[in-house]
């Protein structure tokens, strides 16, 4: 698993990290699984993440697998921000937030996410 907790302003915050898969659904899924029950093992309401998608296709056969894991995950989130996400993916993205009801905030700088997660 290549996702981990990481601190930042005295803060912990879940990284969930979906980069370089490139077309690799089978990874994505992978992971994507183990994060999932990490994250339904926290509190509801405590779990501050950002989710890296840099260099990593969200295809239309994983979208069916992210709304399920979103759903199942929602209600322990706090705040989502994600990295590597524009064009097409954003539009997946914003349907899968829609879909879900899970607020979804994208960045382009991991420092950017960090910050808007750890204030309040």
């Amino acid at each position: 698993m290549k996702s981990k907790w990481i601190e930042y302003n005295g803060k912990n915050i879940f990284y969930q990290d979906f980069s370089n898969n490139f077309f690799n659904e089978k990874a994505v899924a992978e992971e994507l699984s183990q994060v999932q029950e990490i994250v339904m093992s926290q509190p509801e309401n405590s779990v501050l993440v950002i989710s890296n998608f840099s260099n990593t296709e969200l295809t239309a056969s994983l979208m069916p697998i992210l709304n399920e894991s979103s759903s199942k995950t929602k209600a322990h989130v706090r705040k989502t921000a994600v990295l590597g996400v524009s064009g097409i993916k954003r539009a997946l993205g914003d349907l899968l937030s829609r879909i879900t009801g899970q607020e979804l905030m994208y960045f382009n700088s991991e420092a950017e996410a960090k910050e808007w997660l750890t204030k309040e």
